[in-house]
Protein backbone atom coordinates (compact mmCIF):
# COMPACT_ATOMS: atom_id res chain seq x y z
CA UNK A 1 0.00 0.00 0.00
CA UNK A 2 1.33 3.42 -0.96
CA UNK A 3 0.82 6.35 1.39
CA UNK A 4 1.37 10.09 1.55
CA UNK A 5 2.73 11.95 4.56
CA UNK A 6 2.84 15.69 5.11
CA UNK A 7 5.44 16.40 7.80
CA UNK A 8 6.74 19.51 9.54
CA UNK A 9 9.67 19.64 11.96
CA UNK A 10 9.95 22.37 14.58
CA UNK A 11 13.27 22.29 16.44
CA UNK A 12 12.59 24.46 19.48
CA UNK A 13 16.00 26.11 19.34
CA UNK A 14 17.40 29.36 17.95
CA UNK A 15 19.31 27.55 15.20
CA UNK A 16 16.37 25.72 13.68
CA UNK A 17 16.99 25.94 9.92
CA UNK A 18 19.97 23.58 9.67
CA UNK A 19 18.32 20.65 11.49
CA UNK A 20 15.25 20.97 9.27
CA UNK A 21 17.32 20.95 6.08
CA UNK A 22 19.43 18.03 7.35
CA UNK A 23 16.27 16.04 8.14
CA UNK A 24 14.85 16.66 4.66
CA UNK A 25 18.19 15.78 3.04
CA UNK A 26 18.15 12.42 4.83
CA UNK A 27 14.63 11.72 3.60
CA UNK A 28 15.63 12.64 0.05
CA UNK A 29 18.62 10.29 0.24
CA UNK A 30 16.26 7.31 0.57
CA UNK A 31 15.75 5.96 -2.98
CA UNK A 32 12.50 4.24 -1.99
CA UNK A 33 10.75 7.55 -1.24
CA UNK A 34 9.49 10.47 -3.28
CA UNK A 35 10.06 13.68 -1.31
CA UNK A 36 8.67 17.08 -2.24
CA UNK A 37 9.58 20.25 -0.37
CA UNK A 38 7.61 23.43 0.05
CA UNK A 39 7.94 26.42 2.37
CA UNK A 40 5.64 25.05 5.09
CA UNK A 41 6.12 21.29 5.09
CA UNK A 42 7.56 18.31 3.26
CA UNK A 43 5.54 15.64 1.52
CA UNK A 44 6.71 12.04 1.44
CA UNK A 45 5.27 9.36 -0.83
CA UNK A 46 6.02 5.67 -0.98
CA UNK A 47 5.20 2.19 0.23
CA UNK A 48 3.83 2.24 3.78
CA UNK A 49 6.62 0.18 5.35
CA UNK A 50 9.36 2.08 3.52
CA UNK A 51 7.99 5.45 4.63
CA UNK A 52 7.41 4.37 8.21
CA UNK A 53 10.79 2.65 8.53
CA UNK A 54 12.55 5.78 7.29
CA UNK A 55 10.53 8.12 9.50
CA UNK A 56 11.06 5.91 12.54
CA UNK A 57 14.83 6.16 12.24
CA UNK A 58 15.07 9.80 11.18
CA UNK A 59 12.64 11.10 13.81
CA UNK A 60 14.51 9.19 16.50
CA UNK A 61 17.77 10.72 15.27
CA UNK A 62 16.33 14.23 15.54
CA UNK A 63 15.04 13.56 19.06
CA UNK A 64 18.45 12.19 20.06
CA UNK A 65 20.17 15.33 18.80
CA UNK A 66 17.51 17.93 19.67
CA UNK A 67 15.07 16.59 22.28
CA UNK A 68 13.20 19.91 22.25
CA UNK A 69 11.72 19.30 18.81
CA UNK A 70 8.16 18.86 17.62
CA UNK A 71 6.88 17.00 14.56
CA UNK A 72 3.47 17.44 12.95
CA UNK A 73 2.40 14.64 10.59
CA UNK A 74 -0.65 14.19 8.41
CA UNK A 75 -1.06 10.84 6.70
CA UNK A 76 -3.24 9.68 3.83
CA UNK A 77 -3.69 6.04 2.88
CA UNK A 78 -3.00 6.61 -0.82
CA UNK A 79 -0.26 8.07 -3.01
CA UNK A 80 -1.20 11.67 -3.74
CA UNK A 81 2.08 12.71 -5.37
CA UNK A 82 0.40 13.51 -8.69
CA UNK A 83 -2.20 15.70 -6.98
CA UNK A 84 0.43 17.67 -5.05
CA UNK A 85 2.05 18.75 -8.35
CA UNK A 86 -1.16 20.34 -9.64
Amino acid sequence: MRISVDISLYPLTQNYVEPILAFIDKLEANPKLVVKRNSLSTQIFGEYHDVMDCLKGEIESVFDQIPASAFVLKMVGSDRADIVDK
